[in-house]
Parts: structure tokens; C-alpha cells; sequence
């Protein structure tokens, strides 16, 4: 009996693409069977380094004197309601019959993660080969099976994979539990979240302490021009020019011409478009994200999770159609006055994937079958193609100096000689984006050939002089678009060419960061603004200029591309991470009490029963400052702080929920009696801990 091959992607989506184009029909429990394949698939991160309480019991009570926490042997777990999974993905991969197992999770670092986490968790020892694709058009899987590597090809990609996601575990898990226990109150800190909000309090401090002032400056308006003067300090500079220049001549002394030529733009990484879909449609970079992933699946676009600008030079000609197909589809394409498909290819900046295309499939999909945020994410990544294909934008560009009262006035002009690029720009813009939701953008160039006919020695006839008062501006605050900008920057400067990502996180990853920022409560959304809150704020202010920038995370990628090309031991660099750890946590050991108390002054709500220690207000109810295993719910849910602060007083509670030994619905009067022990099953394991014991006020039921 000939062998099977068993195919293993991340997701279902994708595995039944990959059934579908193999010939494996027959479902089954967990996987699909055919033509001497298997396939199935592993829910996402469906093996994941198990939590510090899976390693020692002690350690699900959090306390300062446990860490640093370091795995001697590192563990994997898998959720309660993923278990059923990978017991199929187990059991496939000890099947006798199966005598290849391919990789075919997403294309890059957290793909290899993915997938060999599940397979030593199996205690499999099958042979391992890799599918490589950047789409899930048939054509394109079924020439990645064409091509099959060995597994050990990439075996540089899996340990770089490996560090990183035990490095984050080391410093996430260290830093958040000692911050949360020095300073009472639970806090989210890692490599990445924390100096992205440190980017977002930078700003905010430089916009609360912005000192607007105020300059002058003064317009002559006369024969078809306005030229402004330079910038002055004072009003009585500016009244003054402005006198003396209604009773002075107005001569033209210069007149410039320059032609401009603009590039077209470069086609979307992933977080370009992120930028983009914000400025234009207001989506977050996580709403953008979820639907060009959907979009992937339906095999509409190419792989999205990609940081690269250009193609390949194997895909001059299928690009070239594509570009056919789009101005046969959508208008604005139309505008195109070209398709030079040479300058979007660049192999040598084209490491894990492509950039983002539409695929051919998509030119024959309905587009209004489509979601509104879909279809316009869709629509975006067409016109970026036939925009980036099309040719260059040419201006006259005029600038004229006049000459009154001893003074240099300036003025600028441009006429628009060919619209290139920017014709499929407009027209999409017209059609597909509404203008009101928009900022447009900023210029001081007046529009085409309001400056023609002039040349030196002109007098510009029956001019006026006026003052004008301007302000100076403080930055803005950051939007997801500029957020993103910003993160994608940080750090540059010390991140080594071919780095796989620069800035702070990965394409994947950025949209994640500032949505549990934002759910953590450290970041707030007003409107399309992104802004710190006062706990952000504190806790930026207590992080040690290590942890907030951009340098460690410089400093991880550039040893991470050096042992994912096996020129750096993988050893080496997880020793120095231990190392930062102990750093972290000694730097902690040294803050005081005063220094800790510091961080909340809100007022406790009572003090806990259990162990005497501050009750404080938190983001999920109210929690014991001491982490002793109080539970502050009633009913098991979290109640109120009011409720919770007349508990510790021992005052009686009007409540609603369940009677604990029939399990009914009830509402009684209840008086606090004191402190039970409890446990409970939660996610397959045991929790325990304290919570209040009730008995009912005199005279209810």
C-alpha cells in the first residue's frame, strides 16, 4: 500500500482550499481524505508554551518572591477546547499509513511555530516537508506541492521562531507579574506593548506642553498673485511692513520654473494598507487585518501578513494580466496611462511574500456580494496595482519673488503638465471614498496656472498689503494610521539591513498590540485619535528606558535574522534574554513602598478579610492588593465597587442570582459571615481560593 501524505494547515479555511485543489473529498472527523492525502488543520496557535502554574502550583498565586520564572524544560499546553484537535492531529500523525507530514501553515516564522509545536507535543517522527505559497489560488497550491522542501531548509526560520516566542514568554510573563506585584495592580507589560505606549504618552506630554505662539506675516495681493512675507515675531513689525508696502511699488525680481516628477507609489505591505483603509474608510488596523485575511481564504487576495513592497521577477507576466483584468473591471483602473510592471519588481526586497495583489480568481468574483469593509479593502489593493503600474505625475512648478519696500515676498504656483498616477488616485478617490470623512491634505501650492504670464521686471498694479496672525501648532495627536507609522520607524536607525522586521512588532502583530493596549485601558479611542489614559500614562512613567524603546526589539531582530540564516546560536542569545529578565526583576526589588504607592492613589475600598491587605478598584471588579486568592464576586459575578466596599463592611446586600444548593433563581438580603475556601473546574483544571460566606438577614428567607 503506497504511503499517505498528511497535510497539516493552520486553519480550516485554508486546509479545505487544499483538500479541494489535492482531491481529498471525504470528510471526516478533524481532517479530509482522498487521492492518497490527508488533510487537516490546527485552529491557530493550537500548542502554546503552557503558563508558569502548568510548571509549579505555587505559581497561580502571584508573588514577587517566585521570579524570576525560568523553564529548565520548556512545556507545551493546548486549550480545553482545542484538545479535541490536536487529539485527531496526534493520532494522524502515528497513523501507519501516513509517511510524509507537510507543513502547510502560513508562510513565515509564527507558521513554523505553529506547526512544530504541535508535532513534538504529538511525539511524532514522521519525515516533514514544507508548502511555501503566498496564495491560495488552485494554480498557486497546487504548483507549491510541486515544489515541496525539506523541512530542514527552513530549520534556521524555526529556531529564530522558537526564541522569539520564549523570549516574549520570559519577559511578558517576568515584567507583567512583578510590575503587577510591586506596584498593586495588575499591569500588561511586554517588548512590544510597552514602548508603543510609551510612543502614545510621548506625544500626548508634548501636545499637553505645546506653548502656542504667535507670528505674523503680511500678503501683497495685486495682478492675479498673493506673495506672503516671511515670518515675523512681533504685530508691530508686521503693522509696519504692511504700511510701508501700500505706499511702495511691487516688482517682480525672479520667476522660477522647475518641472516635478512624482513616483508612483509603491505597492501595500500589510501595514501600508492598515494605514490607508484608517486615513480613508476609518477601519482599525485589527478590522483591516480580519478582512484581508477573509479575503486571502476566498482566494481574492494574495497572502497578507507580508512587509514586502514588490514582486518577484517570475511574475512579470501573471501581473501584467492582472492588470489587464482590473482595467476591464473597476473605472478608476481605466485612468491608468500605463502598466510598467518592471519597476514593481525587485527580488532582492521579496523575502517571505510578495506584496499584496488581488488575484486572478478575483477578477471573475462579484464584488457586491461582497461586505461594504471587504469589498472597499478589496478595492484599495486593485487600485494600489493599476496606481503603482501607471506612469509618473509631471508638474511646472513656478515660484516668483517680489520685490516692495525693501522686503522679499514669495509666491507658488503649479500646472499640472501630465496627471500619470494620480488620475487613477482621483478617480478612485471620487468613486469609492467619501470625501467627508477624509482629511484632505495640506498644501501651499495654489492650483494650476494662476502664476503664467508673469517675468521679472513685472510691477504687480494696485496691489494691497495686509497683515495676517498665524499660530504655531502642537503635534497632532496619533491616529491608527500614524500610530502604525510610527511603529513600523521606531528604532530604524539601529536595526541591521535584511532585518526581517523593522520597527516596533511585525506586520501581524502591530494591529494586536494597540488593540489589547486599548482593551487593557491603557489607550482609549476618541473618534479616529489615539490616546493614552491616566493609568497608561502612570505606568509609561514607572517602565525603565530599556523596556520603553524601540532598541531591544532593534536589538532581538537583528540576532533573530542572524540564526534564522545560522550565523547566531539560538542558545546564546535565549541566555542573554534570561539575562535582561534578572535584570527587570532586579531593578523592581529596589523600588520602595513610597515609590510603589506612588503609581494609584485611588482610594481602597475596604481592606480584604482573607489577609488584610488593600481592596482596590480594578478593570474586571475589584481585587485584593495582597493576591491572595479573594474573590470579590457575588453569585459568581463581579459586582459593583459600591457592593463590594459595603461587603468589607459587613453591611447586608440586596442581591439576585442563585441559590447555591438548588441552583434556582433567588433574590435575598445577604450579611457578609465571614471568608469560605472555594474551587472550581476552569479550563480542564482546578482553581481555588476565598470568597465571601453568606447567611441571610434576620427575617428573610
Amino acid at each position: 500500500m503506497t504511503g499517505q501524505m498528511l497535510v497539516i494547515a493552520e486553519k480550516p479555511s485554508v486546509a479545505k482550499t487544499v483538500a479541494k485543489a489535492l482531491g481529498a473529498y471525504q470528510n471526516r472527523d478533524g481532517y479530509m481524505e482522498g487521492s492518497g492525502c490527508i488533510v487537516s488543520w490546527c485552529f491557530g496557535h493550537l500548542a502554546e508554551y503552557a503558563p508558569p502554574e502548568d510548571y509549579d502550583e505555587r505559581y497561580r498565586k502571584w508573588d514577587f518572591m517566585d521570579l524570576p520564572i525560568i523553564p529548565t524544560e520548556w512545556e507545551m499546553a493546548v486549550a480545553e477546547d482545542k484538545k479535541k484537535q490536536f487529539s485527531v492531529l496526534k493520532r494522524l500523525l502515528h497513523r501507519d499509513d501516513v509517511e510524509t507530514a507537510v507543513n502547510a501553515c502560513d508562510a513565515g516564522r509564527e507558521g513554523e511555530l505553529i506547526f512544530w509545536n504541535v508535532y513534538e507535543l504529538a511525539g511524532a517522527a514522521v519525515p516533514v516537508k514544507r508548502l511555501w505559497i503566498s496564495s491560495m489560488e488552485e494554480s498557486a497550491v497546487m504548483d507549491g506541492f510541486r515544489n515541496l522542501k525539506d523541512a530542514s531548509c527552513y530549520k534556521g526560520m524555526r529556531e529564530a521562531a522558537v526564541c522569539r516566542a520564549r523570549a516574549d514568554w520570559l519577559v511578558g510573563i517576568n515584567a507583567t507579574r512583578g510590575f503587577s506585584t510591586k506596584y498593586g495592580k495588575k499591569l500588561l507589560v511586554g517588548r512590544v506593548q510597552s514602548p508603543t505606549l510609551a510612543m502614545a504618552v510621548e506625544r500626548q506630554r508634548m501636545i499637553d506642553g505645546f506653548a502656542r505662539e504667535a507670528y505674523f506675516t503680511v500678503a501683497l495681493k495685486g495682478g492675479g498673485i498673493t506673495a506672503v512675507s516671511g515670518s515675523m515675531g512681533t504685530e508691530e513689525e508686521a503693522d509696519a511692513l504692511a504700511a510701508a508696502c501700500r505706499n511702495s511699488p511691487a516688482v517682480v525680481t525672479k520667476v522660477e520654473k522647475k518641472e516635478k516628477r512624482e513616483s508612483p507609489p509603491k505597492l501595500y505591505d500589510l501595514t501600508g494598507l492598515q494605514r490607508d483603509a484608517n486615513r480613508l474608510f476609518g477601519y482599525t488596523a485589527q478590522q483591516t487585518l480580519d478582512a484581508l485575511q477573509e479575503l486571502y481564504e476566498k482566494k481574492l487576495v494574495t497572502y497578507p501578513r507580508t512587509d514586502s513592497r514588490y514582486i518577484t521577477g517570475d511574475m512579470e507576466k501573471s501581473t501584467a494580466e492582472l492588470l489587464d483584468g482590473i482595467a476591464g473591471r473597476f473605472f478608476f483602473a481605466a485612468e491608468a496611462d500605463g502598466k510598467d510592471v518592471r519597476r514593481l519588481i525587485c527580488d532582492s526586497k521579496v523575502s517571505d511574500h510578495h506584496a499584496i495583489l488581488p488575484t486572478s480568481e478575483s477578477m471573475a468574483a462579484d464584488m457586491e456580494r461582497l461586505p461594504e469593509r471587504h469589498r472597499n479593502i478589496y478595492l484599495l489593493v486593485a487600485a494600489r496595482l493599476a496606481s503603482a503600474a501607471a506612469g509618473e505625475r509631471i508638474s511646472d512648478i513656478t515660484r516668483v519673488e517680489v520685490s516692495c519696500a525693501g522686503h522679499i515676498f514669495t509666491a507658488k504656483g503649479a500646472a499640472v503638465l501630465h496627471e500619470g498616477f494620480a488620475a487613477v488616485d482621483a478617480a478612485f478617490m471620487a468613486g469609492c471614498v467619501n470625501p467627508q470623512k477624509t482629511e484632505s491634505a495640506d498644501t501651499d501650492i495654489p492650483a494650476a496656472g494662476v502664476l503664467g504670464g508673469l517675468s521679472e521686471g513685472t510691477a504687480l498694479p494696485a496691489h494691497t498689503a495686509e497683515k495676517a496672525k498665524h499660530f504655531t501648532s502642537p503635534p497632532k495627536p496619533y491616529t491608527e494610521d500614524t500610530l502604525l507609522a510610527a511603529m513600523e520607524k521606531a528604532g530604524r536607525s539601529e536595526t541591521e539591513d535584511g532585518v526581517e522586521r523593522k520597527g516596533i512588532g511585525t506586520p501581524a502583530t502591530r494591529a494586536g498590540t494597540i488593540e489589547k493596549l486599548v482593551s487593557a485601558g491603557y489607550l482609549e479611542r476618541k473618534g479616529r485619535k489615539i490616546l493614552p489614559t491616566a493609568e497608561g500614562t502612570a505606568l509609561a512613567g514607572l517602565l525603565p528606558d530599556k523596556m520603553k524603546s524601540p532598541s531591544l526589539t532593534a536589538a532581538w531582530e537583528n540576532r533573530l535574522l542572524a540564526i534564522e540564516k545560522g550565523t547566531a546560536d539560538a542558545d546564546r542569545f535565549m541566555e542573554d534574554i534570561i539575562s535582561g529578565v534578572d535584570e527587570i526583576i532586579s531593578g523592581l526589588s529596589r523600588v520602595t513602598g513610597e515609590e510603589a504607592a506612588l503609581f494609584s492613589r485611588q482610594a481602597a475600598l475596604g481592606k480584604c478579610p482573607n489577609c488584610g491587605k488593600d481592596v482596590l478598584h480594578g478593570r474586571y471588579g475589584a481585587y485584593c492588593q495582597g493576591r491572595c486568592g479573594m474573590s470579590f464576586k457575588v453569585f459568581g459575578k463581579a459586582v459593583p465597587d459600591q457592593t463590594v466596599e459595603a461587603l468589607l463592611k459587613g453591611e447586608p446586600v440586596r442581591m439576585r442570582g442563585k441559590d447555591r444548593k438548588t441552583g434556582k433563581p433567588c433574590r435575598s438580603t445577604l450579611m457578609p459571615n465571614g471568608v469560605e475556601p472555594y474551587s472550581a473546574e476552569k479550563n480542564g483544571r482546578t482553581v481555588s481560593g476565598y470568597r465571601f460566606a453568606f447567611r441571610p438577614q434576620k427575617g428573610q428567607p
